[in-house]
Order: C-alpha cells, then structure tokens, then sequence
C-alpha cells in the first residue's frame, strides 16, 4: 500500500469533500481517502498495482477537480505551493476586486428600494429610472452568474449529470433560479403580464449574493492560508544547497546531489542542509524551528543535528545519515501534512450531516415554493405568491449552505497541528487531537522519559583489590557489551584510566550480565539475578530499597567490587508532572527497574502511583486495567518494551529521542523527549476541541435562524421576509468568522 497527500485542485465548499472522497473511495484498490477542503488536499491510501494517481485525476476530472501530480517531499515543493497560492490567489483577486465595488452599489440601491417603499414621504424614490436601470441590472447579473459565478453555475450542472449535491449546488441554483425569472419577466412582458407579477425583478439578487459570497470566499482563502503557516514555515526550512567534501575538496552542490556519508561542511550562520552526526568541530544550534525551544542546544563530535535548524557560531563537518525525504524535517513537515489532511470523528459527524443536509435543503426549498403557489396564492395574487415563493426559495438555498458547517472542524484542526509543530509536539493524527482532551489517566516510562535514560557510576566498593584493579577488570568485560550500564560502567573506567586487558571466551548473558577470562582467571559482571544465579549472597547494604542499580564485579563466590548506577532525572519532570496533576491527570509511573528505584523516582517527583519489574506485557495489562475502569489513556515511553502499551493506550506518546518501534507506535511524537510538552499537548487538545465546539454552535444556529426566516414563517404575521441578499451576505462572512475563530487558536499560550 502507498499513502499519498495530494492538492487538489477546484474544491470550492466543504461539500466537494464528500463528492472525492466518494469518488475516489469507489475505484479498486483504494483502501482509504479523506478530502479536506480547508487544507485542499487529499490524503489517499491505495494499492498502486491496481490503481494509479493517474486513474484518480482522471475520474475526478468529470466532476470538475484534478489531483497534482505527487512528488516526494523536496525543495521543489516549497516552490510548487507558493506558486500555486500566488496563481490561486491572483485569480480570485481579480474577481473580488472587479465584483465588490457593484455588489456594495447594488447593495446600496437595494437598501435605498427597500426604504423608500416603507417611508416614501422620508425617502425619496431611487434616481435612475427602472426602464434604465433593469437592463443594467440585467447586463451586470449575466456577467456576475455566467463569469465569476461560474462555479456555482457548474454546480447545478454537475447535480443533473451526475447526482452529486454540494454547497455551491444550493447558490448556483438559487441565483440562477432568481436570474432566470427576472429575465423571462424583463424580457417577455406577456409572461409578466401571465403570471400577473409584480413590479420588482430579482437581478439584484444574484448580483449581491454572488458578489458577498465571491468576497466571502476570498476573505475565507486569505484566512485559510494563514493556516498552513506552519507548513510554508517548515518549507521554507529547506535548503538548496550544500557544501560536500569529494575528493578532498570542498564542492557547493545542489542539495539533490548529497548522499548518505558525504562528508558536509556547515559554517556560522548557515542551515544545515541534510541529517547527520558531527565528525569533527562544536558549535551551538538554533533547533527552535523544530523544537520551540530559544536556548540553542551545544553539540560537538558525535552529536547528531537536523536538517533545517541553524548554526549559530563554530565550524563542524557532518557525516551525512539522512538526506532528501529521509531527514527528521522532511519527516515532520510529511506528518504535519498527513495530520492536517485526516479528520477527527468529530468532523465525519459533521460531514455526515453536511451529505444529509444538502439534498434536505433542496427538498425543503421546492416544498417552499409549492407551499407558497398552492396556499398563498389563495390569499394574495398568483403573480405575487410566485414571486414570494421565488424569493423564499433563492433565500432557503443561499442561507443554508452549510460552508461554515464544512469548515468548523478542519480550520481548527489545521490550526491546532501546526501549532503544536512548531512548539516540538508533533501530532500524527487528527483523532489523536481529539482523544488527547479525554484523556484522565497517563501511565509514563521511567528510563528516558522521567530520567535522562543515560546512567552514570555514582559510586563504587572495592573488597580485596584495589579501585584501579577493579575499574581494569570492569573495563576489560563491559567493554565488548552493548548494554547500556556496561557502556557507563566502561565509559567510567575509561575516565579514570582504567587499562583494557585482552578477555577470551567472553559471553554475553543475556538480562544479567557478561563473562569471561582474563590472564586465565574466570570474572563475571551482573546484578542482583546473577548472584542469584551463581547462589552468591546479595550484601545487606544492597537491598532493592537502594534507588541506586547496584552492579556486582564477581570471581567464584566472591564479589570484589560494587558499582552503584543511578539515571539522573530530567530537570523538567518534576514541574511537568504537577502541571498533569492540576489539569486532573493520574500519573501512574511503570517501569522494568527494580522497587528502590522506583520509589525514589516517584517519591521525588510526586508520583502516587507506580509499577515496578514491570514488563512489557504488564504495562499493557494496567492500560486495559484503567480503560475497564471507564477512563481515556495516555501512555508515554521511549523504548521497545513500551511498544505494546503504546500500541493499546487511546493516546500514545513516545519520545523522539526513543526507539524508531516507539515512535511508529504512537499518535504523538515529543521532539527532544520533553515531557514537559505532554501537559501541553493536552492543553492544545482541550482549545482545539473547544474552538470546533464554538464553530459548530454558531455554524448549526445560523442555519436554525435562518432557513425558517427565510421560508417566510414570519411573512404572514409581521411582513418579515430574509431577503437572499442579505442571506447572501450572511451565509458568507459566517465562513470567515469560522475560520477566524479557529486561528484564534495561534494566540493561546499552551
């Protein structure tokens, strides 16, 4: 299977979602397709043996849409998007500007009509005669339905072909509907005469519709944009070229060209163009961009450093491990895409209604006209009960399209992930993002996610030997291990120039320790379980009571040394597990060390409730043991052995400083491994989650008001009437303040 996120071209509602994504979902080997008409893209999922990208374009290319041509993620696709806002942008300018000055003046006119028919003593009769100013009206509202209101025309076009109702299906035949009478009325005065009509013609009807709805739209897609800023910003990280080392010299090269071990020369001030590990020089990196923290981080030989963050001083060389679409931000900048594309089960509760509603909606307007010609016309002329019913029914299909329905939940959404990008939170989905909000209980790894997950020797006992013999024996067996004790017991003897002795039939004893022979004497290194196993006594003073790991340097049934380890806890876990607390979390510690180690952690940093010796399969226990309970759970680790209870948690969480299992498991990913940045995740969630609340409120009570004013309801008792005008109006800038609404959400501390 592939997964693709693709621009799709001509989206112009929310509505257009349901019309690809059914679609698409229809052809074979389509697995999965989600449209977001807020980020207009698609993300796709299919088998490419029996489907192609091409086959996609080419069945939506009736319906009026088209699918770019995918691209993996590179430089050209920051150019690509630009270009295609600029184009997209130009276009609609265009329009917005040539239309909105007629619209306000028709507007005007409009007001000042309506005026002078309820105070013709105050107001005085509009200037230009109506015999001159109806073909104006009717020059100016072929031009305005036929030219910039070409989608909405189309619309209706594609529902008679094709049976696919969306939004702009509910403008297009409104304006057409009010632009068709007033034609047939101006034109063929026998017809007006027929039917008995009334003076006044609906021109102006389609012309203030269109036009509030084109500048609606425009305001919309300004708006829009600025929700994507966290991807143009992640773009624009980017770097094109790159200074390689070949042959011993230094070449600048496109940075298409670099491959996996080019040597890379980064100099003060420049982005580093590709992943890697620094070979040579130190310097201070500016990783804000990626992690949101300001403090630049000190790196020298060794450390690794990300494409897309900036060296602040020295000179390095890197060794280049990632490069083009393998790089950490091309990565992020791929997840970010993918999470701004899907969509919540919040939003498919609102996409189900929006598919339901539509055709509602045209069903409602008909019964509305049908009402009007067969009850009102027995209380008021034909021609005038025609002429209400018309405008009832333009004014129905113009107020209910439901755009801000369509966008309350993706604006959010988008807004949300590209926040919590650009302050290290990177989110994976847009269900995470939703769930995270219900989350009351958070079960937490200790080694690497509480503590540093790097232990250091803090102390050690010699018996019969001395400290230098000891650290050389101890030197000499954990070398070889991969363990990560045995490196800081190694790394420590090291620094105390400890000497490394040859070992022969070394052995790794996998879960306890190493064995060996050195100038033929027979050593072994272990915890606790391997005294056991050698049935040699645990000293009194090395209890699991100790917070310390204690490790045993054993010859026979002789212990000569104890080493005692510890796991530093992270500066930031003590505040960052009282910020859980307060936001009504239970934080439940588990861990694979032993009692005294646990206890101390959790004692020092306020933890109630802990798991010791727990295995992987116990961790997964106690998260069905908490959702048996009724509660949300989030579990947070970094390792292979957190990968089951990742995997079983409603949330999870791993550590991008973890293993590469942890985080494919997880919904999110903590760039640096700041747990600090959980409470925070969930903050951003509980604001995301209350922003589509809003939006959905006000998107479903504009329609509840209005739809009923605008059938006329109150027409018979108060000779109130929602002119399509003003629903025109309305049903426009209700988009924009929904997509407002959601980027209010950049303002929010989390």
């Amino acid at each position: 299977m592939e997964q693709k996120n693709i621009k799709v071209h001509g989206m112009h509602c929310a509505s257009c979602e349901q019309i690809i994504t059914k679609k698409i979902a229809k052809l074979p080997g389509v697995k999965s397709v989600s449209a977001s008409f807020a980020s207009e893209t698609a993300n796709v999922s299919f088998d490419p043996s029996q489907t192609s990208i091409e086959a996609m374009n080419e069945t939506l290319q009736q319906y009026g849409y088209s699918f770019d041509t995918p691209k993996g993620i590179d430089h050209s696709n920051s150019s690509t998007f630009n270009t295609s806002i600029s184009t997209n942008n130009d276009s609609s300018r265009a329009n917005t500007q040539f239309a909105t000055p007629i619209t306000i003046a028709v507007f005007l006119a409009m007001i000042w009509d309506i005026g002078h028919r309820f105070y013709p003593t105050t107001i005085p009769a509009f200037p230009i005669p109506m015999d001159v100013f109806n073909p104006i009206s009717l020059a100016l509202s072929t031009v305005f339905l036929f030219w910039i209101g070409r989608p909405f025309l189309s619309a209706p076009l594609r529902f008679i072909r094709y049976g696919t109702a969306g939004m702009d299906t509910l403008v297009g035949i409104g304006t057409s509907v009010a632009y068709l009478y007033s034609a047939l009325v101006l034109l063929f005065p026998t017809f007006g005469r027929l039917i008995n009509a009334p003076e006044g013609l609906y021109f102006d009807v389609t012309i203030v519709v269109i036009g509030f709805i084109t500048l609606g739209k425009y305001l919309e897609a300004n708006a829009k944009r600025r929700t994507g800023d966290a991807i143009k910003k992640l773009l624009g990280l980017q770097v094109r070229t790159a200074l390689v080392l070949r042959n011993g010299k230094e070449q600048e090269l496109s940075i298409d060209q670099v491959i996996i071990g080019d040597l890379v020369l980064v100099r003060p001030g420049m982005k580093i163009p590709v992943d890697g590990v620094i070979t040579e020089g130190t310097s201070s990196i500016d990783e804000s961009m990626l992690t949101g923290e300001p403090m630049p981080v000190d790196k020298k030989s060794g450390d690794k450093v990300s494409a897309g963050t900036v060296n602040t001083n020295g000179s390095f060389t890197i060794k280049a491990t990632g490069v083009g679409s393998d790089t950490l931000l091309a990565h992020i900048i791929k997840l970010v895409q993918e999470s701004q594309g899907s969509k919540a089960p919040i939003q498919r509760l609102a996409d189900k209604i929006s598919a339901i509603f539509v055709p509602t909606v045209l069903v409602i307007a008909g019964l509305t006209l049908i009402a009007w010609l067969v009850i009102g016309s027995q209380f008021i002329p034909f021609g005038s009960a025609l002429s209400l019913g018309i405008i009832c029914m333009v004014g129905i299909l113009v107020i209910a399209c439901p755009c801000a329905l369509g966008l309350a939940t993706p604006t959010a959404i988008i807004v949300g992930v590209g926040k919590g990008a650009s302050n290290g939170i990177l989110i994976k989905n847009a269900e995470a993002l939703e769930k995270l909000h219900r989350v009351r209980a958070l079960i937490i790894d200790k080694t690497g996610t509480l503590t540093v997950g790097k232990p250091s020797v803090t102390k050690i006992d010699t018996q019969g030997i001395s400290e230098n013999e000891a650290l050389s024996i101890l030197y000499s067996l954990e070398k070889p291990s991969e363990h990560p004790l045995a490196n800081s017991i190694a790394n420590y003897a090291k620094e105390k120039g400890a000497v490394l002795n040859s070992v022969t039939n070394f052995e790794n004893l996998p879960g306890r320790g190493v064995h060996g022979f050195i100038e033929g004497k027979e050593y072994a290194v272990g915890g606790p379980s391997l005294l056991e196993e050698l049935g040699v006594s645990l000293p009194e003073a090395e209890d699991e009571d100790n917070h310390q790991t204690p490790i045993f340097l054993i010859q026979g049934k002789n212990i000569l040394a104890t080493v005692n380890i510890s796991d530093t806890i992270k500066p930031e876990a003590k505040e960052a597990v009282l910020a859980l607390t307060k936001a009504g979390i239970r934080v439940i510690m588990a861990t694979g060390d032993h009692e005294g180690s646990a206890r101390h952690v959790a004692s020092q940093l306020g933890i109630k409730e802990y798991i010791a010796k727990a295995l992987p399969a116990d961790k997964l226990e106690k998260v069905k043991a908490l959702q048996a309970e009724g509660l949300r759970v989030a579990v947070a680790g970094d390792g292979v052995n957190d990968a089951p209870a990742l995997a079983g948690a409603d949330v999870s969480i791993a550590m991008s400083t973890g293993t590469d299992v942890s985080i494919e498991a997880s919904d999110i990913t903590l760039l640096h491994g700041d747990i600090a940045k959980i409470s925070q995740a969930i903050r951003l969630s509980r604001l995301t989650m209350r922003t589509i609340k809003q939006n959905l409120f006000w998107a479903f009570a504009y329609n509840v008001i209005g739809i009923p004013l605008s059938a006329g309801v109150l027409y018979p008792f108060f000779g109130l009437l929602l002119s399509p005008a003003f629903a025109g109006m309305a049903m426009a800038f209700s988009s924009v303040s929904v997509v407002a609404n959601s980027l209010r959400l950049k303002t929010k501390k989390i």
